[in-house]
């Protein structure tokens, strides 16, 4: 009886295995179709835009102008009540008094619809701040030398370090010179950006002076053929003469090492302090030749119409746009990025 069993056992298992094989081989195909990932949907860990990070840089920024926007009844001709609304609502976000009358004003002859009046202002604010040149001027040929000057707290350093990083990882050579000999600090503070950056940093002692520092590290960069120089600057806004003194002659001195430089003078503003801002900025133009602006803490005010403010009382372009504490968190400034990112 065992030996008419087992063959037909055997047979049985056979057939059984078979069966199952025959059942996964047509199932395969819909598992895998079910599993495979649509090669038209987006990454869930795609990197975020430049227009994502301005927008999330103005979100405050724009949620006040939003809430404006919420009062007005849509179909209807705004009254005068209405108008002087949006004018404080674009005040509130520091676009000053002089820029917010001449946007209300302008949408008003205009007679803009309440339904298309966030999108005329996005336009119209794109269309006042786009007549600069943004980019960061370089040489034609040696080294660029890049001149940074704002006041202690505004997150010069800081921006310097990022910028440094930025150009290192475009595969430029950089080198950092700490003229900022007068700050408790300030030193040592840079040659930690510089570690992080990966870049050398020229130094000399606390209370130096800070042209000899500036004259080291072109004449450094110069030598060993850098492509990109940053120079770190004292601000103290309470001594104007002192400043006014200080960067002319870093300017003279850098000019006769390489003719035409500094190629670009940046200036460093705390976007958290609005009008305050605007003020310094006044100043540090006339004590030296700014040719742009870089707007550190956007990610933390309400206040990010500095920058249209910026524009058109200065005359000066925001080349620069600090969002976030990370070294790639300083952002080339795009005009049509930020009015979406202001207005929605």
């Amino acid at each position: 009886m065992n030996d008419v069993l087992g063959p037909v056992l055997g047979v049985v298992v056979l057939l059984a295995a078979a069966g199952g094989l025959v059942w996964f081989t047509q199932r395969a195909p819909a598992r895998s179709m079910l599993s495979s990932p649509d090669p038209d949907a987006e990454p869930e860990d795609k990197p975020p835009t430049l227009i994502d990070r301005i927008g999330d840089a103005l979100a405050r920024t724009r949620a006040g102008l939003s809430s404006v926007f919420a009062g007005f009844a849509p179909g209807k001709d705004l009254d005068a009540d209405a108008w002087v609304q949006l004018e404080e609502g674009l005040i509130r976000a520091d676009m000053g008094p002089r820029t917010a009358l001449a946007l209300v004003t302008a949408a008003r002859d205009a007679k803009v619809p309440v339904a298309e009046l966030r999108g005329w202002l996005a336009i119209e604010v794109a269309r006042r701040i786009s007549r600069f040149t943004f980019d960061i001027a370089m040489a034609s040929t040696g080294p660029t030398v890049i001149l940074v000057v704002g006041v202690n707290g505004a997150g010069k350093t800081t921006t310097i370090g990022k910028l440094a990083s930025r150009y290192k990882l475009a595969g430029k050579s950089v080198m950092l010179g700490a003229a900022d000999t007068f700050r408790a600090g300030a030193i040592d503070q840079l040659k930690v950006w510089g570690e992080r950056a990966g870049v050398p940093v020229v130094a000399h002692q606390e209370g130096a002076d800070p042209a000899a520092v500036c004259h080291d590290t072109v004449k450094s960069a110069i030598a060993k053929g850098v492509d990109i120089v940053i120079l770190d600057t004292a601000g103290r806004l309470q001594a104007h003469a002192a400043l006014m003194d200080e960067l002319g002659k870093i300017c003279r001195v850098v000019g006769k090492l390489l003719p035409g430089a500094p190629h670009e003078c940046l200036l460093v503003l705390d976007g958290t302090m609005g009008q305050n801002a605007l003020a310094q900025a006044r100043v540090f133009k006339q004590v030296t030749s700014v040719t742009g602006i870089a707007l550190t803490k956007l990610d933390g005010t309400a206040k990010g119409g500095v920058v249209v403010a910026i524009a058109e009382e200065l005359d000066l372009p925001v080349k620069l746009v600090g969002c976030g504490e990370k070294l790639d968190d300083l952002r080339d400034f795009d005009p049509h990025s930020f009015a979406k990112g202001l207005f929605g």
